[in-house]
């Protein structure tokens, strides 16, 4: 058993479909802990795009942290991603941030398919304003408290992850 803190995101096509697909397969799995309300972001990357809608989740269930990034890749394939572009325009994203293994030591990976944990994960508002929102105790191993990496970003990224029913 392993607990992982996965981070949802999509910018084509119905996001938020694609987003609560992907959070409803999970929880027919019989593995979601829980789920973060979704947030609107500014997209990441050099490549211009649309505005994208994000989440984060925490499941817990018989896999490693392989078993996770192959769950990712299948809901990924189910909402219709392609990887044509780095850090492009998707449907749907998901990224494996943290593996825990029951003991509660945290899975490390320097595996170039799967870095554990996220290596840019401390740096990305779009993951742990989400996150902190869902476990206000969460702790990126490695790097401290995601309070404290959150007080770290500057003010702007922060103001820029704006919860998605505010902007109904």
């Amino acid at each position: 058993m392993s607990r992982a803190v996965l981070s949802l995101g999509a910018n084509l096509g119905d996001r938020a479909a694609a987003l609560r697909g992907a959070i409803t397969a999970l929880s027919a799995d019989g593995v979601l802990v829980a789920r973060s309300t979704l947030y609107e972001t500014p997209p990441w990357g050099p490549v211009e795009q649309p505005p994208y809608l994000n989440a984060v989740v925490v499941v817990r269930g018989d896999r490693d942290a392989a078993g996770w990034l192959a769950r990712a890749h299948e809901l990924e394939e189910a909402a219709g991603r392609t990887r044509e572009v780095r850090w492009g325009a998707r449907t749907l994203d998901v990224d494996v941030v943290t593996v825990t293994e029951d003991d509660g030591r945290p899975v490390s990976s320097d595996d170039p398919a799967l870095t554990l944990p996220h290596p840019r994960a401390h740096e990305r508002a779009f993951v742990l304003v989400p996150w902190l929102s869902l476990d206000p105790a969460a702790e990126l191993p490695g790097r401290g408290r995601v309070a404290d990496l959150v007080a770290a970003l500057p003010q702007e990224d922060v103001d820029a992850v704006v919860r998605w029913e505010q902007l109904q």
